[in-house]
């Protein structure tokens, strides 16, 4: 969770909020990019029925990357009915330690451009991409 409150702050206009029981969310221009979940109806543990409270949501440019993330073969990714429809995927926060570093910054930085204003998405583009990209 450090490592995801240091990616998600880094980017400009990036800020947090924090829930009256320490769930923070993430924003840029007042929209969420990114947030650890309450306890919802839709999420549950398989084993036990219990609703999950250790949810992250992370924003993705649109339903195909959505499929393309939740596709994914390590199951680290996934959706409940009530995204249905929704660019966004969920992780478990226990499963941050199952991606490294480089990626949870993709996954970041990919919600965040989902949200930025589009100069200023543009802007930190041309400085943080590479020519041949």
């Amino acid at each position: 969770m450090a490592d995801l409150d240091e990616l998600a702050l880094s980017l400009p206009q990036a800020t947090k909020e924090v829930s009256d029981d320490g769930r923070p969310s993430y924003l840029v221009h007042g929209k969420m990019f990114c947030f650890h979940r309450s306890r919802r109806p839709d999420a549950v543990d398989p084993e036990t029925g219990e609703r999950l409270d250790d949810v992250l949501m992370f924003r993705v440019p649109d339903l195909d990357v959505k499929e393309l993330v939740l596709a994914d073969d390590r199951g680290v990714f996934f959706t409940t009915p009530h995204f249905n429809g929704y660019p966004a995927v969920l992780m478990r926060i226990p499963d941050l330690a199952r991606i490294d570093r480089e990626e949870l910054e993709d996954i970041v930085v990919e919600a965040w451009l989902t949200r930025a204003q589009k100069r200023v998405a543009k802007a930190w583009l041309a400085e943080h991409t590479a020519p041949d990209d």
